[in-house]
């Protein structure tokens, strides 16, 4: 059985990291736009390709404002995501483990 643990345990640090990446994307991300970047760089489109699909969806649901606050949404998100998902993973694969 602590096989199994340590497959959980693994893909609860695989989620962790994944979100935390995603996190420091999206940090980047609302940094840039407050200079007007170069859509054409291809580091700025890196950014928009890979945080578009998160921040999209959140900014239909949120009220049309002069601030996009569809970052600080997805920031929460990921704070619960990394509290109760991971963290359950880790309990679940602790508890399989021994």
């Amino acid at each position: 059985m602590f096989v199994l643990g340590n497959l959980v345990i693994t893909i609860a640090q695989l989620v962790s990291i994944i979100l935390t990446a995603l996190y420091w994307l999206i940090l980047v991300r609302a940094l840039i736009s407050w200079v007007s970047p170069d859509p054409y760089n291809p580091i700025v489109r890196f950014l928009y390709q890979v945080t578009e699909p998160i921040l999209e969806p959140i900014r239909r649901f949120l009220p049309v404002s002069g601030i996009d606050f569809s970052p600080l949404v997805a920031f929460l998100a990921i704070f619960v995501l990394r509290s109760f998902l991971v963290q359950t993973l880790f309990d679940i694969g602790s508890r399989l483990k021994y």
